[in-house]
Protein backbone atom coordinates (compact mmCIF):
# COMPACT_ATOMS: atom_id res chain seq x y z
CA UNK A 1 0.00 0.00 0.00
CA UNK A 2 1.22 3.21 -1.03
CA UNK A 3 1.57 5.65 2.26
CA UNK A 4 0.88 8.94 0.42
CA UNK A 5 -2.12 7.53 -1.67
CA UNK A 6 -3.50 6.01 1.29
CA UNK A 7 -3.02 8.80 3.51
CA UNK A 8 -4.78 11.19 0.39
CA UNK A 9 -7.78 8.78 0.52
CA UNK A 10 -8.01 8.88 4.17
CA UNK A 11 -7.86 12.25 3.90
CA UNK A 12 -10.54 12.65 1.80
CA UNK A 13 -12.52 9.89 3.75
CA UNK A 14 -12.85 11.64 6.69
CA UNK A 15 -13.34 15.05 5.44
CA UNK A 16 -16.71 13.30 3.95
CA UNK A 17 -17.70 11.85 7.27
CA UNK A 18 -16.89 14.97 9.34
CA UNK A 19 -18.34 17.63 7.83
CA UNK A 20 -20.11 17.36 4.43
CA UNK A 21 -22.04 14.11 5.79
CA UNK A 22 -22.01 14.26 9.17
CA UNK A 23 -25.56 14.90 9.86
CA UNK A 24 -27.08 12.76 7.30
CA UNK A 25 -25.07 9.81 9.28
CA UNK A 26 -26.26 10.71 12.18
CA UNK A 27 -29.83 10.44 11.10
CA UNK A 28 -28.59 6.91 10.04
CA UNK A 29 -28.37 6.21 13.86
CA UNK A 30 -31.34 7.27 14.58
CA UNK A 31 -35.20 6.21 14.06
CA UNK A 32 -35.64 9.81 12.45
CA UNK A 33 -37.14 9.25 8.89
CA UNK A 34 -35.60 9.03 5.98
CA UNK A 35 -36.58 9.39 2.60
CA UNK A 36 -36.51 6.35 -0.27
CA UNK A 37 -33.12 5.94 -0.99
CA UNK A 38 -31.09 6.75 2.57
CA UNK A 39 -34.07 4.11 3.84
CA UNK A 40 -32.98 1.48 2.09
CA UNK A 41 -29.36 1.91 3.37
CA UNK A 42 -30.33 2.28 6.84
CA UNK A 43 -31.99 -1.34 6.47
CA UNK A 44 -29.21 -2.86 4.91
CA UNK A 45 -26.76 -1.69 7.25
CA UNK A 46 -28.66 -2.83 9.87
CA UNK A 47 -29.26 -6.38 8.11
CA UNK A 48 -25.25 -6.47 7.33
CA UNK A 49 -24.17 -5.78 10.97
CA UNK A 50 -26.80 -8.32 12.08
CA UNK A 51 -25.06 -11.18 9.60
CA UNK A 52 -21.63 -10.15 10.72
CA UNK A 53 -22.47 -10.25 14.58
CA UNK A 54 -23.82 -13.66 13.54
CA UNK A 55 -20.71 -15.13 12.58
CA UNK A 56 -19.12 -14.02 15.84
CA UNK A 57 -20.11 -16.09 19.30
CA UNK A 58 -23.01 -15.11 21.84
CA UNK A 59 -20.49 -15.25 24.20
CA UNK A 60 -17.56 -12.83 23.73
CA UNK A 61 -16.45 -12.75 27.69
CA UNK A 62 -12.93 -11.37 27.83
CA UNK A 63 -12.31 -10.65 24.29
CA UNK A 64 -10.84 -7.65 23.26
CA UNK A 65 -12.60 -6.38 19.77
CA UNK A 66 -11.62 -4.16 17.30
CA UNK A 67 -14.76 -2.19 15.39
CA UNK A 68 -12.74 -0.77 12.60
CA UNK A 69 -14.63 2.42 11.32
CA UNK A 70 -16.90 2.06 14.46
CA UNK A 71 -19.09 4.75 13.05
CA UNK A 72 -21.80 5.82 15.46
CA UNK A 73 -21.24 2.81 17.47
CA UNK A 74 -24.13 0.59 16.88
CA UNK A 75 -21.62 -2.77 16.15
CA UNK A 76 -19.68 -2.12 19.27
CA UNK A 77 -22.63 -1.82 21.72
CA UNK A 78 -23.75 -4.93 20.43
CA UNK A 79 -20.89 -6.72 20.60
CA UNK A 80 -20.20 -4.70 24.20
CA UNK A 81 -23.82 -6.77 25.40
CA UNK A 82 -22.30 -10.30 24.74
CA UNK A 83 -19.24 -9.26 26.66
CA UNK A 84 -16.48 -7.85 24.57
CA UNK A 85 -13.66 -5.38 25.27
CA UNK A 86 -14.55 -3.27 22.43
CA UNK A 87 -11.77 -0.34 21.02
CA UNK A 88 -13.92 1.46 18.65
CA UNK A 89 -11.92 3.63 15.81
CA UNK A 90 -13.56 6.33 13.17
CA UNK A 91 -11.56 8.69 10.98
CA UNK A 92 -14.28 11.43 12.04
CA UNK A 93 -13.81 13.18 15.62
CA UNK A 94 -17.29 14.69 14.94
CA UNK A 95 -19.03 11.20 14.30
CA UNK A 96 -16.81 9.48 17.45
CA UNK A 97 -18.34 12.58 19.33
CA UNK A 98 -21.68 11.92 18.45
CA UNK A 99 -21.46 7.73 19.49
CA UNK A 100 -19.88 8.78 22.71
CA UNK A 101 -23.22 11.54 23.47
CA UNK A 102 -25.29 8.76 22.38
CA UNK A 103 -24.23 5.80 23.75
CA UNK A 104 -26.91 3.89 25.79
CA UNK A 105 -26.36 3.30 29.40
CA UNK A 106 -27.14 -0.45 28.89
CA UNK A 107 -24.18 -2.52 27.07
CA UNK A 108 -24.40 -4.99 28.96
CA UNK A 109 -21.23 -6.98 30.79
CA UNK A 110 -18.70 -5.27 28.32
CA UNK A 111 -16.83 -2.28 27.45
CA UNK A 112 -16.32 0.12 24.74
CA UNK A 113 -13.65 2.79 24.12
CA UNK A 114 -14.26 5.42 20.98
CA UNK A 115 -11.61 7.07 19.66
CA UNK A 116 -10.98 9.54 16.51
CA UNK A 117 -7.86 7.83 14.36
CA UNK A 118 -6.56 5.22 12.06
CA UNK A 119 -7.95 1.87 11.94
CA UNK A 120 -4.87 0.79 10.61
CA UNK A 121 -2.48 1.78 13.52
CA UNK A 122 -0.32 -0.54 15.46
CA UNK A 123 -0.53 1.29 18.67
CA UNK A 124 -3.80 -0.23 19.01
CA UNK A 125 -2.13 -2.78 20.24
CA UNK A 126 -3.79 -6.78 19.99
CA UNK A 127 -7.29 -8.47 19.58
CA UNK A 128 -9.23 -11.11 19.54
CA UNK A 129 -11.23 -10.09 16.64
CA UNK A 130 -11.75 -7.44 14.35
CA UNK A 131 -14.86 -6.35 12.73
CA UNK A 132 -15.02 -3.81 9.97
CA UNK A 133 -18.31 -2.92 8.48
CA UNK A 134 -18.05 -1.29 4.99
CA UNK A 135 -14.61 0.78 6.11
CA UNK A 136 -12.77 -0.77 3.11
CA UNK A 137 -14.88 0.27 0.74
CA UNK A 138 -13.83 3.66 -0.75
CA UNK A 139 -10.05 1.45 -1.23
CA UNK A 140 -8.80 0.13 -4.08
CA UNK A 141 -8.62 -3.73 -4.04
CA UNK A 142 -4.94 -4.08 -3.73
CA UNK A 143 -4.92 -1.73 -0.53
CA UNK A 144 -7.68 -3.80 0.90
CA UNK A 145 -5.99 -6.77 0.60
CA UNK A 146 -3.30 -5.05 2.59
CA UNK A 147 -5.11 -3.19 4.87
CA UNK A 148 -6.52 -6.98 5.62
CA UNK A 149 -3.04 -8.21 5.82
CA UNK A 150 -2.10 -5.35 8.38
CA UNK A 151 -5.26 -6.20 11.20
CA UNK A 152 -4.73 -9.82 10.73
CA UNK A 153 -1.14 -9.42 12.18
CA UNK A 154 -2.90 -8.02 15.19
CA UNK A 155 -5.59 -10.57 15.66
CA UNK A 156 -5.72 -13.69 17.07
CA UNK A 157 -9.46 -15.32 16.63
CA UNK A 158 -11.17 -14.02 13.65
CA UNK A 159 -11.89 -10.87 11.42
CA UNK A 160 -14.83 -9.92 9.60
CA UNK A 161 -15.42 -7.46 7.02
CA UNK A 162 -17.01 -6.32 4.22
CA UNK A 163 -16.40 -4.94 0.36
CA UNK A 164 -18.12 -3.53 -1.95
CA UNK A 165 -19.39 -6.52 -4.69
CA UNK A 166 -18.99 -5.93 -8.30
CA UNK A 167 -22.39 -6.19 -9.60
CA UNK A 168 -23.26 -4.62 -13.27
CA UNK A 169 -26.43 -2.10 -11.18
CA UNK A 170 -23.61 -1.54 -8.36
CA UNK A 171 -20.70 -0.39 -11.13
CA UNK A 172 -23.37 1.84 -13.05
CA UNK A 173 -24.78 3.04 -9.78
CA UNK A 174 -20.96 4.13 -8.42
CA UNK A 175 -19.82 5.17 -12.12
CA UNK A 176 -22.98 7.92 -12.67
CA UNK A 177 -22.79 8.48 -8.56
CA UNK A 178 -26.67 7.94 -7.80
CA UNK A 179 -25.66 6.10 -4.28
CA UNK A 180 -26.16 9.77 -2.91
CA UNK A 181 -27.80 13.05 -3.54
CA UNK A 182 -24.93 15.38 -5.41
CA UNK A 183 -24.84 17.55 -2.03
CA UNK A 184 -23.18 15.12 0.20
CA UNK A 185 -22.02 12.33 -2.14
CA UNK A 186 -19.50 9.59 -0.51
CA UNK A 187 -16.03 9.26 -2.41
CA UNK A 188 -16.24 6.97 -4.93
CA UNK A 189 -16.60 3.23 -3.38
CA UNK A 190 -14.61 0.59 -5.62
CA UNK A 191 -16.39 -2.34 -6.63
CA UNK A 192 -14.52 -5.71 -6.04
CA UNK A 193 -15.43 -9.21 -7.73
CA UNK A 194 -15.64 -11.54 -4.68
CA UNK A 195 -13.45 -14.24 -6.48
CA UNK A 196 -10.74 -11.97 -6.77
CA UNK A 197 -10.43 -10.42 -3.46
CA UNK A 198 -10.02 -14.29 -2.06
CA UNK A 199 -7.76 -15.54 -4.14
CA UNK A 200 -5.64 -11.64 -2.97
CA UNK A 201 -6.16 -12.51 0.32
CA UNK A 202 -5.52 -16.58 0.49
CA UNK A 203 -2.11 -15.44 -1.66
CA UNK A 204 -1.46 -12.51 0.48
CA UNK A 205 -1.53 -14.68 4.05
CA UNK A 206 -0.47 -17.81 2.90
CA UNK A 207 1.49 -19.71 5.49
CA UNK A 208 0.35 -17.09 8.17
CA UNK A 209 -1.92 -19.59 9.65
CA UNK A 210 -5.21 -17.23 8.23
CA UNK A 211 -8.15 -18.68 5.57
CA UNK A 212 -10.51 -16.73 4.27
CA UNK A 213 -14.26 -18.72 4.85
CA UNK A 214 -17.95 -17.79 4.87
CA UNK A 215 -18.75 -14.51 2.28
CA UNK A 216 -22.10 -13.63 2.12
CA UNK A 217 -23.79 -10.52 -0.24
CA UNK A 218 -26.40 -7.84 1.78
CA UNK A 219 -28.98 -6.50 -1.06
CA UNK A 220 -31.03 -3.97 0.61
CA UNK A 221 -32.16 -1.85 -2.54
CA UNK A 222 -29.37 1.01 -2.66
CA UNK A 223 -27.51 -0.80 -0.23
CA UNK A 224 -25.52 -3.68 -1.54
CA UNK A 225 -22.24 -5.13 0.27
CA UNK A 226 -20.60 -8.46 0.61
CA UNK A 227 -19.50 -9.55 4.20
CA UNK A 228 -16.31 -12.33 4.55
CA UNK A 229 -14.50 -13.74 7.09
CA UNK A 230 -10.95 -14.96 7.53
CA UNK A 231 -10.31 -17.34 10.56
CA UNK A 232 -7.02 -19.24 12.16
CA UNK A 233 -6.80 -22.64 11.08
Amino acid sequence: MSDTAYRQRRGEIQTYFDSTAVEAWKRFATEAPLGRIRATVRAGRARMRALMLSRLPNDLSGWRILDAGCGTGAMSVELARRGANVLGIDLAPEIIRFANETLPEDIGPGSITFAAGDMLSRNHGEFDAVVAMDSLIHYRMADSVIAVGSLAQRANRCIVFTFAPSTPLLSAMHTVGLLFPRGDRAPSIVPVRPERIRAALDGRLAGSGWHTGHTERVSSGFYKSQMMELARS
